[in-house]
């Protein structure tokens, strides 16, 4: 049986729709295990938690939502994966410096928040 597993996706911050033109990411893991050595070998582990966040590139088109990604605060993002699993980040700004490329017309947004969690719907 063959299914899609990559391909068509859909991002949407506090609801506008963005024009996908790249590929997006968000973690699987909820947090992070990290080796603890010890002087005879492998001690175990310890955990810290992963930081919520969608980083994507998508395409500067008329009407894009300037206003919005810069008055972001609080606010809800959702990306739907091509194989039909959602993430949705909540309590999301936007981290770091928005900026677009003239020559592509192309924006890469990353969104950081307080929760993201997965869905699968597909």
């Amino acid at each position: 049986m063959s299914q899609r597993v990559a391909g068509i996706a859909y991002a949407k911050v506090d609801g506008v729709q963005l024009e996908i033109s790249g590929s997006f990411e968000a973690p699987i893991n909820y947090t992070m295990k990290e080796t603890v050595m010890g002087v005879a070998g492998v001690a175990g582990y310890k955990e810290t938690a992963q930081r919520p966040y969608v980083r994507g590139e998508v395409v500067f088109v008329p009407g894009f939502p300037v206003q919005t990604l810069n008055n972001i605060s609080n606010g809800t993002v959702t990306v739907e994966f091509a194989n039909g699993t959602i993430y949705t980040l909540t309590g999301a700004w936007m981290e770091g410096e928005i900026a677009t490329d003239g020559v592509e017309g192309k924006v890469t947004l990353e969104l950081t928040g307080t929760n993201g969690s997965w869905t699968n719907v597909g």
